[in-house]
């Protein structure tokens, strides 16, 4: 991390927060899983409390991408931790005092899934009001590293909560991880891009031209979401096919790890590397995903799916860091909650559509024809995106100038202000 990240003190809250916040949803997905099915002993059930948190997520999203351009992404983040945080600690008491139901745990997660809607895409803009932009690329690395750090340890701590004391506190501990997180907002000053009073409709709207207005954007977008869409596939019948044919269940543990260690390996290597052509490297990285897919279907030994599953991870770690910072340079801060509100609509809608197919295909004509599928359609459409003139030229002179907007002009006053005013601050103390 450069030494002017250090030195950030905002920044530096921004990133404890997070990673805090990350710790503890890593450990929740295996603790509800378990809580579920003790209560229920249905899988059905656990569908159901997914479902209840991954549909408000979608449906509110765009919205929450208006509020987040709106007012100042400090405030909306730090609501969004608290309730969040108040939904995890509902959740957890009603596990310690074993008086669960499922009704409790589906409305807790449908609250604390519409929260995220308004949470997620506030990141970008707190990035872009704490960071500058020669720092932004090794800000979101090290965001990117913990979240892959996370994941990997994530689930063994959640193993080590559940075995010991309960699932209950991983919820816990969840919620004290948004508390502390809110808590840490509560001090930090982020420069914020006033946005003009005007419709809802009206700047939906203006989000969407946003995206349509830029190729690249546009494009890469749609080539993520058929990645996502694959992944569910893989994530569908890629532990059925572990134990049938690669080993056992230690197989695709293993083939868990290889990804988790890849994502980590991508993450700080996005921190160093800086290609003049950041979008068509890692979208090119992207497609690298089509060849665990493909030796999944051509039934490879275990130790190639392995391999190839850590390359196609690292990939991942990659494209995170450098897209997060080539959209955060080149799309106004007035819009850039909005529009990225959109990236994760496309992304999380395309999984639970693979969730569907993919057994549904498999049904009618074995799970490798899905696979072969996945792997052609993440092929063409990551590879693809270099055929597009934006993806080749970004970023070019015509892109940059583009985002040189009003907005753009009013941001940098605002952090001119800001920080003359945190040395009138500093000076006082």
């Amino acid at each position: 991390m450069p030494h002017r990240l250090l030195r950030n003190r905002a920044f530096q809250l921004l990133f404890l927060g997070r990673s805090l916040s990350l710790v503890g949803d890593a450990v929740v997905p295996a603790a509800l899983s378990l809580a579920v099915l003790r209560a229920t002993g249905s899988t059905s059930a656990l569908a159901l409390v997914l479902g209840c948190s991954m549909v408000p997520r979608l449906l509110l999203l765009p919205l929450g991408g208006v509020v987040a351009d709106r007012f100042n992404a400090r405030t909306v983040a730090l609501t969004t931790d608290l309730v969040r945080g108040a939904t995890q600690l509902c959740i957890g008491f009603q596990l310690l005092s074993n008086t669960s139901e499922l009704w409790q745990i589906a409305s807790a997660s449908a609250v604390g899934g519409a929260a995220s809607a308004f949470a997620m895409p506030t990141l970008p803009r707190l990035i872009t009001g704490t960071v500058p932009d020669t720092d932004r690329q090794a800000a979101n690395s090290a965001l990117g590293v913990v979240r892959s750090a996370t994941g990997l340890g994530g689930p063994a701590l959640a193993g080590v909560l559940i075995l010991t004391v309960g699932p209950g506190w991983a919820f816990i501990l969840d919620a004290s991880s948004f508390a502390v997180s809110a808590s840490l907002l509560a001090v930090i000053r982020i420069a914020h891009v006033p946005v003009g009073h005007s419709s809802l409709r009206t700047d939906l709207v203006e989000g969407w031209q946003e995206v349509r207005s830029r190729d690249w954007y546009w494009t890469s977008l749609i080539a993520h979401a058929v990645w996502n869409g694959a992944a569910a596939v893989l994530t569908t019948l890629g532990p059925a096919l572990a134990i049938r044919q690669l080993g056992g269940e230690q197989t695709w543990v293993e083939i868990l790890q290889a990804g988790a260690v890849g994502l980590l390996l991508g993450s700080l290597l996005a921190g160093r590397a800086h290609p003049r052509r950041p979008i068509f490297v890692a979208n090119l990285g992207l497609a690298t995903y089509a060849l665990p897919l493909a030796l999944f279907a051509a039934g490879a030994p275990a130790v190639a799916v392995i391999v190839a599953y850590g390359l196609a991870l690292a990939g991942l770690g990659f494209l995170n860091p450098v897209w997060e910072t080539s959209v955060q340079a080149a799309i106004p801060p007035g819009v850039l909650a909005r529009v990225t509100s959109y990236d994760w609509l496309l992304s999380l809608a395309a999984m639970p559509l693979g969730y569907v197919l993919a057994p549904l295909a498999a049904s009618a004509w074995g799970p490798q024809a899905p696979l072969w599928a996945a792997a052609a359609a993440v092929g063409v459409a990551c590879a693809g995106t270099a055929g597009v003139p934006g993806v080749r030229r970004f970023p070019a002179t015509d892109n940059m100038a583009n985002s040189l907007t009003p907005a753009t002009t009013a941001s940098s006053q605002h952090r001119d202000e800001y920080t003359a005013e945190r040395a009138r601050t500093s000076t006082d103390r």
